[in-house]
């Protein structure tokens, strides 16, 4: 491929993010431990990070799933997001979202919570779904990753489906 064209796709690596974020008590309830509104905020907000990294595009949530709280977060601990995805379709891209909690003092880290958040390209003069570069899967661990992701795409179609019937 010449320097001069386009490429035709783009890799996990190249959208992938990470977020640093600090607990404080604004973050948190009554229990000192970081809220799970806040977590999903963080979360949505790395995830369309990736979204516009792939698609250089503006893009919207389409899709919240599978958001798991494993262990909480206390307030001055901070919370690290990592962020790549897993698939991508015509207009849309699903990305997987991992936080993780480190306690400052002990360097001590422990997987939090994962989301799957779908997102939405769009063209920017019409704001209808726009084509996206296809996803380049490099590694074992993206070809696993887009494996699981077609299931779970399935699946959202499925629940789609029924929920439009009510």
């Amino acid at each position: 491929m010449s320097p001069d064209k386009p490429k035709e796709g783009r890799t996990v690596a190249e959208s992938a993010t990470e977020m640093t974020q600090l607990v404080l008590p604004q973050h948190a309830n009554v229990h000192g431990t970081l809220l799970g509104g806040t977590v999903m905020h963080w979360v949505d907000l790395a995830a369309a990070i990736v979204a516009n990294r792939h698609s250089r595009r503006p893009v919207v949530t389409a899709a919240f799933d599978e958001m798991s709280f494993l262990a909480p977060i206390q307030v001055g601990q901070v919370a690290l997001i990592h962020a790549r995805l897993t698939f991508v379709d015509r207009s849309s891209m699903e990305i997987r979202v991992d936080v993780v909690s480190e306690d400052v003092l002990t360097g001590e880290r422990r997987r939090t919570g994962t989301a799957y958040v779908t997102f939405v390209a769009l063209d920017p003069v019409t704001r209808r779904p726009s084509p996206v570069p296809p996803l380049v899967l490099e590694t074992d661990e993206d070809r696993a990753e887009h494996v699981k992701a077609l299931e779970r795409r399935r699946l959202r179609l499925e629940r789609r489906k029924l929920n439009a019937k009510d």
